[in-house]
């Protein structure tokens, strides 16, 4: 048993003992300054009625919702393309998973120089807009709040469509063939096939990749940080996560941080054990 030690003894320093800790400190009002004050559920009782805190809730949920449906829904098109046994598959493979495994920081700064005014997405929209005669002019992707919020749904899904992609392809490489070949002697189209078919043995698959995406969406930083320093215009870009940062390192209030971090995590193994709850009765698994 000795062998487990060095990563029990890990786990215990840099992750149990801090979520302990975060928690009593929750209790207090503390700036790593003066003396800790014991102060009860004033944090929380505080924390409800944070006009600041809600917003930040708000945008998490905007972020969520908007790159959880349009990016499973583009990896899953993408995935059904690329199952259809074409020349090249282990190539796009990789490039789709590239951005995946790239470096979130450089990749946030290579986009914070894509999204100027002036920048290439710009340029590219404005180059295609010309052939239809259209002028779209600078779309002011981080100095507008609605913009700014596109544009952060935007990069999610850039970032988590390889991954995504990839368990999507792995799953209907695996779905055995006899299923579509008797689907085809009772002369189902291809729509009828995904239905009755695909997306039941997809389901299971689906789950996952929908509890995944929504943790990572409320733990979103980096983008924020990066893109939209201060929290965009109008704060609209603030997730939870931001929000806690800059009240715990900006304001220096540590206790109430504290606080926050436990909320988002209910927040988020609420949200887990829900979809388990709901949707994890209608998983289909192939016998």
């Amino acid at each position: 048993m000795l062998y487990i030690l060095p990563a029990f003894v890990v786990i215990l320093v840099f992750l149990i003992l801090p979520m302990f800790y975060a928690l009593y400190l929750s209790f207090f009002r503390w700036d790593m300054v003066s003396p800790s004050e014991f102060i009860g559920l004033r944090n929380y009782l505080i924390l409800i009625q944070d006009s600041e805190f809600l917003l930040s809730l708000l945008n998490t949920a905007i972020f969520s919702l908007g790159s959880i449906v349009f990016g499973l829904g583009l990896s899953l098109l993408v995935a059904v393309l690329l199952s259809k046994k074409i020349r090249g598959l282990g190539f796009f493979r990789t490039a789709f998973f590239i951005p995946y495994i790239a470096s979130m920081t450089a990749i946030a700064i290579v986009w914070r120089w894509i999204l100027q005014p002036r920048g290439l997405l710009n340029l590219v929209i404005n180059a295609v807009g010309s052939l239809f005669g259209a002028d779209p002019g600078e779309i002011r992707w981080l100095q507008d709040p609605t913009w700014a919020r596109v544009a952060i749904i935007l990069f999610i899904v850039w970032k988590t469509m390889g991954f995504n992609i990839l368990i999507f392809l792995t799953r209907l490489l695996d779905i055995n063939s006899s299923y579509y070949e008797a689907a085809d002697i009772d002369g189902a189209n291809a729509l009828a096939k995904f239905r009755f078919i695909t997306w039941p043995l997809l389901f299971p698959t689906t789950l996952f990749l929908l509890t995944i995406s929504t943790i990572f969406s409320f733990q979103m930083f980096v983008p924020v940080f990066i893109l939209t320093p201060g929290g965009g215009p109008l704060q609209s870009t603030t997730t939870g996560v931001f929000y806690l940062y800059r009240t715990a390192f900006n304001n220096n209030l540590f206790g109430y941080a504290c606080a926050i971090a436990y909320v988002l995590f209910f927040i988020i193994l609420f949200l887990t054990v829900l979809q388990k709850k709901v949707l994890g009765k209608k998983a289909a698994y192939e016998s």
